[in-house]
């Protein structure tokens, strides 16, 4: 069995599902106070503290229907330390299935125990956009 341990340094990002972008824009930095970190048509990135982002995705665009307080997509977690490679053997030795993102080659996706979808980001990807 692989022994590679991992440690979570924080949440990186939570991703949101809106019906309206601009109108969730607006109450997340009106509001709440964060600050855009990068924005695009489809999906606004967040400041909401030390690193920490909250990111709203526009629901149409990515063909989601709306169903009220289900819209939470995935959870992205910051690790310490580890190579892609090395972090993907890992969680499948646990039993996890993983997949990537050809954008971004060290990040990791996989499904907790009662399937919430997860992310894990290495520390070299934690250098560029998410």
């Amino acid at each position: 069995m692989i022994q590679t341990s991992l440690k979570v340094t924080g949440i990186d990002h939570v991703v949101i599902y809106t019906s309206d972008l601009p109108r969730a824009k607006r109450f997340y930095t009106g509001l709440l106070g964060m600050t855009v970190a990068h924005e695009n048509d489809r999906q606004c990135f967040l400041h909401c503290g030390n690193r920490q982002q909250v990111a709203l995705f526009d629901a149409k665009s990515y063909g989601v229907e709306m169903r009220g307080n289900t819209e939470l997509n995935h959870m992205a977690m910051r690790l310490e330390a580890g190579e892609y490679a090395e972090v993907k053997a890992r969680l499948e030795a646990e039993g996890c299935t993983v997949s990537g993102r050809a954008a971004d080659p060290n990040c990791l996706y996989f499904e907790d125990p009662d399937g919430h979808r997860l992310q894990v980001i290495t520390p070299a990807e934690q250098q560029g956009q998410h």
